[in-house]
Formats: structure tokens, C-alpha cells, sequence
């Protein structure tokens, strides 16, 4: 059996610690290498700070969390957390450099890479997010969208085992999310990069292998995201499946199952 890259066990997390309300309650997940998981659920379900437990800006009351089968710990953490990277749906907060170019170099030289492996970093990060063209400008005055792009850029650089993702994509208009979400299924596949993205948008949800639905600091449901979509009807769907399941209210014969945009263009073309 091969080894998730991530393993979380029994995790439990209160901010209040004089309320018996858990803001996460007992979870235990595995993310294998390469695995893309999408893990949605109402504000205050406990997901974003699942991910901050995770990238270790939070430390769990009960629990234990393994990278590559290392668990995270005092004597452990600084070098693993190299391994993870996260987003945050303000990259405001993410910002160092007064140029773009600046601002992804900057991680990299805390590592002490060295200066020609630097630069090759750097212009392959601007050219995955398509940044080049900003590489001078001063990151405080982009756009909002572009401004995301230069955090994930950043994070990329950096080239970690896993990228969390927190509502990264929301300042995105959907070209340029359609776009990021395309660039990283493809470096799943070319880096073996695990991805959790925490996310409201159910077309970024789609994207994922695995979707995990959160309640109440739990784990609710767990499946695919035809098997989620497909069980609960409450859930926000993409155009393809909002689609089918309209025609079936409306008493057209459609197929049982959930459908993908290109499934249902496909479909209807029959």
C-alpha cells in the first residue's frame, strides 16, 4: 500500500478551550501524492482552520499530522513546512517584494538556492501564471486577480509537496481560474504536487479527485465529486449538473447520474 504523502489522525482543535464546541472535532484524512482534495462546507464548518492546523499556523489540542511519514513536531516542523505551501484569499497579506520578480525570489532565498537555479525558479513560476509581463511591477498595485496569480507564483517557486489552497481562487474572474485550475491538474501529473483547496466554488470543487464536505468541525461526507453531487441535491452544482437537474424536474428524461458540463454537451447532442 503506498504511503500518503499527508496523514492526519484524530486531529481536534478548540479556539475557545473553555466552550466543550470543537472547531475541529476528531478528523482524520489522507492525501496521497499527487491527490487533489476539494474540502467544502458552510463559514464556520472548519475548514479554513483545518488548513491553517495543517501548514502549521495553528497547533492542534489532540492529534497528529505526518508529512512523507514524518511526523510534525518541535524538532520537525521548520523543515516541513518547506514541504507545504499555502494561498490565502487576501494575497495582500503574502506580499515582501517591491517588484513581482522580487517577491517570488524572496522565499527562495531563504533556502539559500543559488542564484542561476533562482532565476530559472522564478521565470517558470511568472510563465506558469502568467505574470511575465508584471515581473517589474510593483505587486501592491496589480489587480486583484493578478495579485493571487503572484502568491501562487510564489508557492509554486518554491515547489513544495503540497500547495493548500484557502478560497485562493475567489478574486479570479473565471478565465483566469478556468486557466489556474488547468495549470495545476497539469503539475499534479508533471511534479507529483498534492493539492487542498478549500473553496465555496463547486467548479473548483469539481476539478478534485476526492471532495471532503465539512459540519460542525467534521467530516460529513467523503467521495468523489460525482458520488457528493449526485447524494446531496443541496449542494451548489456546476452549469452541467445544474442543468440536468432542471430537465428533470421539468420531466424530461435525462441520465440518473451526475454530468459534467462536457457530459451534458455531449448528452444533448445525441
Amino acid at each position: 500500500m503506498i504511503k500518503p504523502i499527508l496523514a492526519i489522525n484524530n486531529l481536534s482543535f478548540q479556539y475557545d478551550k473553555r466552550s466543550n464546541h470543537k472547531n475541529i472535532d476528531n478528523i482524520s484524512l489522507a492525501v496521497a501524492e499527487g491527490q487533489w482534495i476539494a474540502v467544502i462546507g458552510q463559514n464556520g464548518s472548519g475548514k479554513s482552520t483545518l488548513a491553517r492546523i495543517i501548514v502549521g499556523l495553528l497547533e492542534p489540542q489532540t492529534g497528529q499530522i505526518f508529512v512523507e511519514g514524518i511526523e510534525i513536531n518541535e524538532a520537525t516542523k521548520w523543515k516541513l513546512r518547506q514541504k507545504i505551501g499555502i494561498v490565502f484569499q487576501n494575497p495582500d497579506n503574502q506580499f515582501i517584494g517591491t517588484t513581482v520578480q522580487d517577491d517570488i525570489a524572496f522565499s527562495l532565498e531563504n533556502i539559500n538556492m543559488p542564484y542561476k537555479e533562482m532565476v530559472k525558479r522564478v521565470d517558470w513560476a511568472l510563465e506558469l501564471t502568467g505574470m511575465g509581463p508584471f515581473r517589474h511591477h510593483d505587486p501592491s498595485r496589480l489587480s486583484g486577480g493578478q495579485k493571487q496569480r503572484v502568491a501562487i507564483a510564489s508557492i509554486l517557486a518554491l515547489k513544495p509537496s503540497i500547495i493548500v489552497l484557502d478560497e485562493a481562487f475567489v478574486m479570479l474572474d473565471p478565465k483566469s481560474r478556468e486557466s489556474l485550475i488547468s495549470t495545476l491538474l497539469s503539475l499534479r501529473k508533471t511534479e507529483n504536487i498534492s493539492i487542498i483547496s478549500i473553496t465555496h466554488d463547486m467548479n473548483e470543487a469539481t476539478a478534485a479527485d476526492h471532495i471532503l464536505r465539512m459540519k460542525n468541525g467534521r467530516i460529513i461526507k467523503s467521495g468523489t465529486p460525482k458520488e457528493i453531487l449526485q447524494e446531496d441535491d443541496e449542494l451548489a452544482a456546476p452549469i452541467g449538473e445544474q442543468l440536468r437537474r432542471t430537465l428533470k424536474k421539468r420531466g424530461y428524461q435525462v441520465p440518473d447520474s451526475y454530468m459534467t458540463e462536457d457530459g451534458m454537451v455531449k448528452w444533448l447532442w445525441k
